[in-house]
């Protein structure tokens, strides 16, 4: 299997040890075992984490060489951030076993934020644990995605077109950033940051409705929409763009106030069809 891609792009995303800064990465108690509870790295329950490189809003490391303190929340959501990139680019694959442990080893982070990122993709649904040996990639079939685009399209259409029936035409010019953000990824072909860029683009489309359960609803079946498709290799550059490009004329159609157009075009990009 190749790995190299992913290694690297996730050593360069997330801080690794340094002398005399945290523990040793990638050691565990329970060696490659993994499991759905606590870190076993430290029967305290409290894993031994290595410290994110100094930041503006990190604190200073003590005088007389003492290790910094760890900050914890900075290296989980790198190494899930990193995760998210890889399942979009196809360095993890439906259908593979990996254990938090192995995984924190080869990228050089502690297994605790690794298997923490892991919990978190699990109720995103993109990966389930396996007991005693990690989590499992879990694919979507190509039925899977068509019954998530319809649920989107249920939910997101009508409250976009609420909002275009209340909203001033100028409002939507405050998204096109978010949606010159998509192209920007698109044109790169950065698959993993499409998917953050459009997953912002669609929650700034919905946000003036101020319906949190909506939010959250639609958050979690975008997510869930962006796990790996069985069967298929990662979207290229021309398809990411084409998506990304339909956000703009989206934009345009809701300006313009044709709200027929706007309906239509909103339900196609979110369906397909």
């Amino acid at each position: 299997m190749e790995h190299s891609r992913t290694d690297s792009a996730i050593r360069e995303a997330v801080p690794g040890p340094r002398a005399g800064y945290g523990a040793p990465a990638g050691r565990s108690r329970a060696g490659d075992r993994d499991t759905e509870g606590g870190d076993p790295d430290d029967a305290s329950g409290r894993s031994r984490v290595i410290a994110a490189r100094p930041t503006a809003s990190a604190p200073e490391r003590p005088p007389g060489g003492a290790p910094a303190v760890p900050v914890r929340h900075c290296v989980r959501e790198q190494v899930l951030t990193a995760l998210r990139g890889a399942l979009a680019e196809g360095g993890l694959r439906p259908g593979e076993v990996h254990s938090a442990p192995t995984l924190a080893a080869r990228w050089g982070v502690s297994a605790g934020p690794v298997r923490e990122a892991m919990h978190q993709l699990m109720s995103e649904g993109t990966v389930e644990a396996v007991p005693n040996r990690g989590f499992r990639i879990c694919g979507l079939t190509d039925r899977d995605l068509a019954d998530l685009a319809e649920l989107r399209a249920a939910l997101e259409v009508p409250a976009i077109m609420a909002l275009a029936r209340t909203l001033p035409p100028s409002h939507w010019a405050g998204l096109r950033a978010a949606a010159d953000a998509t192209v920007t990824a698109a044109g790169l072909g950065d698959g993993a940051a499409y998917a953050e860029a459009d997953l912002t683009f669609h929650r700034e489309l919905l946000a003036p409705a101020g319906n949190r359960q909506l939010s959250a609803v639609t958050q979690h079946l975008h997510r869930r929409s962006q796990a790996p498709i069985i069967g298929r290799p990662p979207r290229g550059a021309a398809e990411l763009l084409a998506d990304a490009l339909e956000h703009g004329a989206l934009l345009d159609a809701l300006a313009s106030g044709s709200t027929g157009c706007a309906e239509r075009m909103a339900r196609e990009h979110l369906t397909g069809c």
